[in-house]
């Protein structure tokens, strides 16, 4: 977990600096509890204030739009989805020498999930795809583009520049052959539909295993379907996959998409927060080892 900063370019916040936003901006709320959450979350800073509330603060410059993003989307996604999602409750504008807008919520309890220690994997799988499914069903339109939703030779500049940082770390040659094989499955052809584009575990809340509420949708918009796919290899072991798969009713070039997604991810990842963010670091080497012993990986073929 990280508390710390993570980005050169990312902006100072404490206690003193909530303290003050909230009393020139919500006062109202300015004396409750306030504790920051110590998260490996790498765009938010996140602070639990009072019993039920949090606030949200952007750390750096690409977090920005999200604040507002959030504050127009989610109350028409909340009511279409079969779980939980954050609920804005007000956002907060730039003040106390703080430049970005931020926002309170609704706090959401449940426990992150850990790849390798899940209490039930193929009910969390279940339960992942049916929440996949269900946003890939919404029907709202003049949705903005998710920040994933696009064609994977859109990062092959930015992973192939990883590939060279992690020479000697892991294994080069596999990961490019997996990275190519995922470069050449067949480009998405359906409309766009809705995605999260960053299901992550830290962005996902479980309680007695089963998938509880899910986070953090600063990425949201419409595309391919295939970056929400990535929990499958952030999270699930292979013997959950299939499970997820089905639900999801993934064919088979967008699930070699999304493992080319959580390749990328996990490449790009890997090199950047090696030192800043154990947590997040950690899971881009799960991932390579995953997606690496995935033995539909290495080549791209109709199955």
């Amino acid at each position: 977990m990280s508390a710390g900063p993570m980005h050169a370019h990312e902006a100072p916040i404490d206690d003193s600096l909530v303290r003050e936003l909230l009393a020139a901006q919500f006062p109202r709320w300015a004396d409750l509890p306030l504790k920051r959450v110590t998260s490996s979350g790498t765009v938010n800073a996140l602070y639990r204030l009072g019993d039920d509330m949090a606030v949200r603060l952007p750390r750096v410059p690409e977090g920005a739009g999200d604040v507002e993003k959030e504050r127009r989307w989610l109350p028409l996604l909340a009511p279409l989805l079969p779980l939980p999602i954050p609920e804005i409750l007000a956002t907060g504008v730039p003040g106390a020498g703080y430049p970005w807008s931020w926002s309170v919520g609704r706090w959401l309890d449940g426990e992150l999930p850990v790849p390798d220690r899940l209490a039930d994997p193929v009910r969390l799988a279940a339960d992942l795809g049916a929440f996949v499914a269900a946003l890939r069903k919404v029907d709202l339109p003049g949705g903005p583009p998710g920040y994933r939703g696009g064609p994977l030779a859109s990062v092959d500049a930015s992973t192939r520049s990883a590939l060279g940082e992690l020479e000697g770390m892991i294994d080069t040659v596999a990961a490019t052959v997996a990275w190519e094989a995922a470069l050449a499955a067949p480009l998405w052809t359906g409309p766009p539909v809705w995605l999260h584009s960053d299901l992550m575990p830290m962005n996902l809340l479980t309680h007695q295993g089963h998938l509880s509420a899910v986070l953090d949708f600063g990425t949201i918009g419409i595309g391919d379907p295939a970056c929400d796919l990535i929990p499958a290899w952030n999270l699930l072991p292979a013997e959950a996959r299939p499970t997820f798969r089905h639900a999801t009713g993934a064919d088979h070039a967008t699930w070699a998409r999304g493992r080319g997604w959580a390749l990328s991810m996990a490449l790009n990842q890997l090199p950047y927060y090696r030192t800043t963010n154990r947590v997040m670091a950690a899971n881009a080497e799960h991932v390579i080892r995953e997606v690496l012993a995935d033995p539909e990986a290495a080549s791209w073929g109709e199955r």
